[in-house]
């Protein structure tokens, strides 16, 4: 859609975000013929297409598709960023989905018996809110000490593109999740000189396992009772290790199934090669140098900060607790601290983000139905 949003008050559902959740989200919502709009602040699927380039999903393209539409047989089984893009577009444009691209929500709150959600330029009411506005806008930079004295270049993960403008640079990335190893490992590859902090280590799992994506496997197992899952996972992970010898990158001390794992070799691949080197935790920075909490220090021209992202409910504050990790607190997908208001693409896990919201999707807009 385009033109002026109007100012609405026979919405029955107002959905923030035309990411995957969004747009899974309002694809159910119209199946059931609930009158809704999508509000987003760039157009379908700026999320990911402002990820760098080289990114390609960890998830199968069978477990990884919307509600009523699989990829195209053409893509690649582990669909890269732009493919990806593009079929959210084909997506959005097959279902003609109601998306408002370049409304901005600042806030939403409640009305007496209804949501209202200020745009900037106007104010829409709807019985239900869904807030899918999943984690892409909101980069989690953790603050190093002494980065106000340090001369070279402090950068977040999200500002990577590529490996161009680091070339003939000295670079430390921080974290060891699946963006640092990638991105780590790329620029190794690249022929930038690189090194990787890691402070408690990561669980190291294949991209494939006898050729199926590591993903399924995690589906299959999350249909057992506990503890099976955790115990084959674990059992699992200890013969891959024997099979490839012991892993260049600290092994963590909670279990396999507790938190995403660093899926693919890419980085255990180029510290073992010498593209990458391992350091550890960082304690401080100063002018010229990178400290280290085992006492060592190095001169590094940028640090780029791979430390993940937080949801983006800013728009809730004050309305909604939030957990440790930042996420809402919620009963699936209903908010456990508001009425007639849900969640969707919040959940990251082992079975992959796109699977879950191809299942909580439908869920949520039942609920909304239901509550008409």
């Amino acid at each position: 859609m385009n033109g002026a949003l109007p100012a609405r008050s026979d919405l029955s559902a107002i959905v923030v975000g035309a990411g995957p959740a969004g747009l899974a989200v309002s694809r159910e919502l119209k199946v059931r013929g609930v009158e809704h709009v999508v509000l987003e602040r760039d157009e379908v699927g700026a999320g990911w297409a402002g990820y760098y380039d080289s990114l390609v999903l960890h998830t199968g393209k069978h477990l990884s598709h919307l509600p009523g539409m699989t990829m195209p047989k053409d893509m690649p089984l582990f669909p890269p960023r732009d493919r990806f893009v593009r079929y959210l577009e084909s997506y959005a444009a097959r279902f003609e989905l109601p998306i408002w691209p370049g409304t901005n929500v600042v806030a939403a709150r409640r009305g007496a018996s209804e949501w209202l959600v200020d745009t900037g330029q106007s104010t829409l009411s709807a019985r239900s809110l869904v807030v899918a506005t999943g984690i892409a806008s909101n980069p989690r930079r953790t603050e190093l000490e002494g980065e106000d004295h340090f001369a070279g270049t402090i950068l977040h993960s999200s500002e990577y593109r590529h490996p161009a403008p680091f070339v003939g640079r000295k670079v430390l990335v921080i974290g060891v999740g699946n963006s640092a190893g990638e991105i780590a490992a790329e620029l190794g590859e690249a022929g930038v000189e690189t090194a990787v902090s890691v402070r408690s280590g990561a669980h190291i799992m294949p991209l494939k396992i006898l050729g199926v994506p590591s993903q399924y496997w995690s589906v299959l197992l999350s249909r057992l009772p506990d503890p099976l899952p955790g115990a084959i996972a674990g059992a699992t992970n200890r013969a891959l290790c024997l099979m490839r010898g012991r892993p260049p990158i600290p092994v963590p001390d909670w279990p396999v199934l507790a938190k995403p794992p660093l899926i693919g070799n890419s980085l255990p691949e180029a510290i073992r090669s010498g593209a990458v080197t391992l350091r550890g935790e960082v304690e401080r920075v100063s002018q010229h140098a990178v400290h280290f909490r085992d006492g060592s220090e190095e001169r590094f021209d940028v640090v780029l900060l791979a430390t993940g992202y937080r949801p983006a409910v800013g728009l809730l504050e004050g309305l909604v607790r939030l957990d440790a990790g930042g996420f809402p607190l919620r009963d699936g997908v209903h908010s456990l601290d508001q009425p007639d208001l849900y969640f969707v693409g919040h959940v990251y896990g082992t079975t992959g983000a796109l699977y879950t919201i191809r299942r909580d999707a439908p869920r949520a807009a039942r609920a909304v139905a239901e509550s008409m």
